[in-house]
């Protein structure tokens, strides 16, 4: 094979190569994360091991403060991590290669803070109206008892919605998920 050739061939694979790494950027947006996230996660997935945060700079034009930041939310979102490499100095970061385990991370952590966020603001609400019936013990007119009933009522569903959604978050990280919608379903093997 010539060099040209092979110049031609591995130029043609880049491109397929980009092209996988800018759809996982644009799979992120699904779960509310930054495509800057999704480009170093395919950057990372795609490099088959792990990269310093000067390799990422390089890579992305971004800055190594940058690159930080981003890697710190990484981390957050339980996508990425740091490893020790044997004679380097520097940090070196590997991200989740199995796209599953990296959906269930990002499902679970983002629903986990909107399940913390939501109890905590049901509890500050029913709290809110216990003293507002203690407070007006006897004063409330119809009209305002019925309000006070209905925003119970309300209370109720949110705190049994947020309840189930922390449920399916439970049933997601355990992974019993994969027993129920197994990855694949005929049995056939990776090639990976």
């Amino acid at each position: 094979m010539s060099e040209t050739t092979e110049a031609l061939i591995m130029e043609e694979l880049q491109r397929a190569e980009d092209q996988i790494s800018d759809r996982i950027a644009d799979n992120m947006k699904t779960f509310g994360v930054s495509s800057t996230i999704g480009r170093l996660l395919g950057i990372i997935y795609l490099n088959r091991k792990p990269m310093t945060l000067d390799q990422l700079a390089e890579e992305t034009g971004m800055s190594k403060t940058r690159m930080s930041q981003v890697m710190r939310q990484m981390i957050a979102l339980n996508i990425a991590e740091k490893e020790f490499v044997k004679g380097s100095r520097k940090e070196h970061y590997r991200v989740e290669n199995d796209y599953v385990q990296t959906f269930i991370s990002l499902f679970t952590t983002n629903w986990r803070e909107v399940v913390s966020k939501n109890s905590h603001l049901a509890r500050k609400l029913q709290d809110q109206l216990r003293n507002v019936e203690q407070r007006y013990d006897g004063q409330f007119s119809e009209t305002a008892q019925k309000k006070k009933e209905e925003l119970e009522i309300e209370l109720e569903e949110w705190t049994a919605y947020y309840d189930w959604i922390s449920r399916l978050v439970d049933f997601f990280e355990s992974g019993e998920v994969l027993k129920s919608v197994p990855i694949r379903p005929d049995g056939e093997s990776k090639n990976r």
